[in-house]
């Protein structure tokens, strides 16, 4: 089974021997590390990480065209951890004043990146886990139908009211959420726990791989077999062992 990607990082280097070992190095023993992007410069590596918005930047210090501080310097905000990767112990110091997790001196020794990832790791956990439950007090004091729900995606947590959700579709191990603004956000949890979790604000599970909101449920069409349109013009089948509950639940609503 293949590891949860948790980072999602950049490697800002410009010697490619250097970029190439360190690649290989979090490739084999941090594979909770995503490298989005490799960059050999510090210009290179500012537009990828305005693009990306990287949890961590692997950044050397002296590269042409300006330098790992100078490149810090220039970005509207530093949201993301820094380990600096560098052959020069002397910068230690400043890259102290810049907040740096952590600090690795070249030639790179594996146990020492594999710290550095580890607290990373748990950083960005942290963040991930005081946002969901940031979420979970002021949900106290919502009303039912302006409850939010914390979507885990791949780079980014994403706050959503439940009642923009018009259904959700089992992907194996994945969730496709299908909001009445017409996006699709793929969630890397099972239909099974948001069945548990939204079963108490008019969602049904209608199929081993359909959960609906029934605020949203257009029609119930009884020919082919019988499945639901929904306000958004989809069409969702109901399983031959849920038909009977499904249309009782549907009847009364």
């Amino acid at each position: 089974m293949a590891t949860k990607k948790i980072i999602q990082a950049i490697i800002v280097e410009d010697e490619h021997n250097n970029r190439e070992n360190l690649q290989n190095l979090l490739h084999e023993y941090c594979r909770s590390v995503d490298i989005v992007a490799v960059c050999s410069s510090a210009l290179e590596g500012r537009q990828k990480i305005m693009l990306h918005k990287p949890d961590l930047v692997f950044l050397d210090i002296e590269m042409p065209g300006g330098d790992g501080f100078s490149m810090l310097e220039s970005l509207p905000e530093l949201d993301f951890e820094v380990i600096f990767v560098t052959a020069f112990t002397s910068y230690a110091v400043k890259a102290i004043k810049f907040s740096a997790l952590d600090y690795i001196v070249k030639p790179i020794d594996t146990m020492e990146l594999l710290r550095a990832v580890d607290k990373a790791v748990k950083k960005v956990q942290d963040k991930i886990d005081n946002s969901r439950m940031v979420n979970l007090i002021e949900n106290q004091h919502r009303a039912e139908d302006k409850k939010v729900l914390a979507l885990p995606l791949s780079d980014k947590i994403e706050f959503v009211e439940i009642s923009n959700i018009i259904r959700c579709q089992a992907d194996g191990n994945y969730t496709i959420f299908y909001l009445k603004s017409g996006e699709k956000l793929l969630i890397s949890k099972t239909l099974k726990e948001y069945d548990e979790l939204l079963s108490s604000y008019n969602f049904l599970r209608v199929h081993q791989s359909h959960l609906i909101n029934l605020l949203e449920v257009k029609s119930f069409i009884k020919t082919d077999g019988g499945y639901i349109l929904m306000r958004d013009g989809s069409h969702i089948t109901i399983s031959r062992q849920r038909r009977e509950m499904v249309i009782r639940i549907l009847r009364d609503k």
